[in-house]
């Protein structure tokens, strides 16, 4: 998968070369470039923003540099779109542009997991009140692109850069290959069934007093598969109970 971030604070991802996103990167699982909206500027200031229309507080990011910087990582000979880049018709994204914006839909596990089947992903990272809301509405009308509004919670964020790396990081590590095992996916909160996952523990068995619980240390696989399965719910019910009664429904 090749990756790529528009920002107008591009060392925002110099930690994309960490940890398994790093890891992925070096093994050629993904591809990630970071490009700098200011050098599609045309002014000495490299302005990217002005005073919004119909008044109110604070700058809006203006639509021509962010044309521009999207119709160059677009274009042929870099980001081109292939034949096989768009959608499939299971509904497989190809090239995906995704803005962060708390007023988008929320991103989920659902979502993470649909995007991490794409070709391309490219993430558009607005400041300020937002991006003139035409560079959306534009890139929607083009021929195999899909645009992509999404928020990671209900707060707001100084940027869309943080939202980036998160969305980013909940994506990659679902490509095959990118974690060590896959295995550990299937537990995950957010992926069975509508659950949070348990509570997990490893040695000692006893720490500060603490015990492990013993069907833990029963070897009784049965059982432990059941006793997950009962403290996935609880936990559901107690911290997240609107999931819970969505499950339940």
């Amino acid at each position: 998968m090749r990756i790529d971030v528009v920002s107008i604070f591009p060392d925002y991802f110099q930690s994309a070369g960490l940890s398994l996103l790093g890891r992925a990167r070096a093994a050629g699982l993904i591809r990630l470039d970071v490009h700098d909206l200011r050098d599609w500027t045309r002014d000495r200031h490299r302005t990217v923003d002005d005073t919004p229309y119909g008044g109110g507080a604070g700058m809006v990011m203006s639509p021509r540099p962010w044309g521009e910087a999207l119709d160059a990582v677009l274009a042929a000979g870099e980001l081109g779109l292939a034949p096989d880049d768009v959608a499939g018709p299971d509904g497989t994204p190809g090239v995906v542009l995704i803005v962060p914006t708390p007023s988008g839909e929320l991103f989920d596990q659902p979502t993470a997991s649909r995007l991490a089947r794409a070709t391309r992903l490219v993430f558009a990272c607005g400041r300020y009140e937002g991006i003139d809301a035409r560079v959306a509405r534009h890139y929607r009308d083009r021929a195999g692109l899909e645009v992509a509004e999404l928020s990671i919670g209900d707060y707001v964020l100084a940027g869309g850069e943080v939202a980036a790396l998160v969305m980013i990081e909940a994506i990659t590590r679902l490509i095959p290959g990118v974690l060590g095992n896959a295995e550990s996916l299937a537990e995950e909160s957010h992926t069975q069934a509508g659950l949070l996952e348990g509570p997990v523990y490893t040695k000692p068995p006893v720490w500060r007093g603490l015990e492990v619980p013993p069907v833990l240390l029963s070897g009784d696989h049965g059982r432990i598969a059941a006793w997950r399965q009962a403290q996935a719910e609880s936990r559901t019910r107690v911290m997240r109970p609107g999931l819970a009664a969505q499950r339940e429904n």
